[in-house]
C-alpha cells in the first residue's frame, strides 16, 4: 500500500479539534487529519504513529512517507514552520496522511465526481 503525507496549514486547537469530532465522514476512510504543536519531524513521527493501527497500516511505510517528505520538502517545511510560530502557541500544525487510494476518492468526492 502506498501512502500520502502533506502539511496542509495552520489551525487554532479548538477548531481543529472540532473538526476531528465533528467532520469524521465513514466515506474518507483512510484519510487522517494529525495536528502538532511543533514542526518538527519528531513531533510529526510522533503524531502518525496513532494512525496505523486504526487503518491496518504498515507503521514502517508510513513512517518512512513522513520521512520523504521532510527530505524532499524543506522550502514548504520552512514556509509551515514560520507560519506555525506566527499564528502562536494556541495553534496546531495540521497534516494529513492517507491511503493513496482513499485520498483520490476524498478529492473525487469533493469535485462530486462519483465513480
Amino acid at each position: 500500500m502506498k501512502y500520502s503525507f502533506d502539511i496542509v496549514g495552520v489551525s487554532p486547537v479548538l477548531q481543529f479539534f472540532n473538526h476531528q469530532q465533528i467532520c469524521q465522514k465513514p466515506q474518507h476512510q483512510g484519510v487522517e487529519y494529525i495536528g502538532t504543536h511543533k514542526c518538527t519531524l519528531d513531533a510529526l513521527i510522533e503524531s502518525v504513529e496513532p494512525v496505523p493501527p486504526k487503518w491496518n497500516w504498515d507503521l514502517d511505510q508510513v513512517v518512512d512517507t513522513v520521512i520523504q517528505f521532510w527530505l524532499n520538502n524543506s522550502d514548504s517545511i520552512g514556509y509551515w514552520k514560520s507560519r506555525l510560530t506566527d499564528a502562536g502557541s494556541d495553534n496546531l500544525l495540521v497534516a494529513r496522511i492517507a491511503d493513496i487510494k482513499a485520498l483520490q476518492s476524498e478529492f473525487e468526492s469533493l469535485l462530486g465526481k462519483n465513480w
